[in-house]
């Protein structure tokens, strides 16, 4: 992380960076101009630190879906969730019902929980069976997909539709100390919460009849950990947008180093991925300055190699 506070279109030495952590706890260093100070203070380390956080909760959140559902090709999207925020932060954007950050923020995370409130609407008769969770949460995206499609299409100028694209690809230049403290709280509290439902997680990996005959409520430890999985998807989009592929390789990845059981494969998976996103969005900020991609771009474009190279290691390619 302090190596890639450094990377960027203005130089940063370690010296620079050891000055600007001294002036803030009051070590009676010499402070950096002002200009140099804001840059590191204000822009990268809130910005390399969402990466980490945000990184962390969508890898946990794959892992726990994956064992969820059963599904292999599950990832932190596959419930609505990053429809939803979207449709949220871009009704804000296009409609003019707030301004400024967090109004974008607040509306993603409105548009983020009514979706999975659908989702569960949807399946209070039928149960939350595997299949039909990955079933109703790929109908209720599309769903929030076409709003936001239709949103744009009929309120937005060009420039706005600029905009809310480059959000919609993910990008981790909105990050302020502001949104950083509250990914801040609800990562670890949701991380943790993860990792208490290890033993839960394995034996759902083996099937809702394993899991039942090893004594744990399934449906409960499903609501539960379907609930944790949408909040930690629902702030990572509000605050920085749909960034796709890390919920879905880095379990794949770490699984294939350290094994299966979640109690070690979810903290790991954690690790990896606030490396992952770290060193992407570092990526994304130098590759075409002083032009900057969004670090949706580059994790896809990493992503699909690398996916498929997890494939070929397993023997399923």
């Amino acid at each position: 992380m302090a190596a890639a506070v450094r990377i960027g279109t203005a130089d940063v030495g370690w010296t620079g960076l050891a000055r600007v952590l001294g002036t803030r706890l009051g070590l009676g260093v010499e402070p950096l101009p002002p200009l140099l100070d804001s840059l590191i203070w204000d822009l990268r380390l809130p910005r390399v630190l969402m990466a980490a956080l945000v990184g962390a909760s969508l890898a946990v959140c794959g892992t726990v879906l994956q064992a969820v559902t059963r599904n292999a090709l599950a990832d932190p999207y596959l419930l609505g969730v990053s429809s939803g925020a979207s449709t949220g932060a871009v009704a804000v954007v296009v409609l003019g019902v707030g301004a400024s950050a967090l109004g974008v923020t607040g509306g993603a995370l409105a548009g983020a929980l009514s979706s999975f409130g659908l989702l569960l609407l949807l399946l209070r008769r039928t149960g939350l069976d595997s299949a039909r969770i990955v079933l109703t949460g790929v109908v209720v995206g599309q769903l929030f997909t076409a709003s936001t499609s239709l949103v744009l299409m009929a309120s937005a100028d060009a420039d706005t539709t600029r905009a809310v694209t480059h959000w919609l690809l993910g990008s981790m230049a909105p990050a302020r100390w502001d949104t950083v403290v509250v990914c801040a709280v609800v990562t670890p509290l949701g991380l943790v919460t993860a990792w208490l439902c290890s033993n839960a997680l394995d034996g759902l990996a083996f099937g809702t009849d394993t899991a039942a005959s090893l004594g744990i409520g399934v449906r409960n430890t499903r609501m539960l950990l379907l609930v944790v999985t949408a909040a930690l998807t629902a702030v990572a989009v509000a605050t920085v947008g749909a960034i796709g592929f890390v919920g879905l390789i880095v379990p794949h990845g770490v699984r294939f180093l350290v094994g299966p059981l979640h109690r070690v494969l979810l903290p790991y998976a954690a690790l990896a991925g606030a490396v992952f996103l770290v060193w992407t969005d570092a990526l994304a900020r130098v590759a075409f300055a002083p032009r900057e991609v969004p670090v949706g771009v580059i994790t896809a474009l990493l992503g699909v190699p690398l996916f498929l190279l997890i494939l070929r290691k397993r023997g399923e390619l």
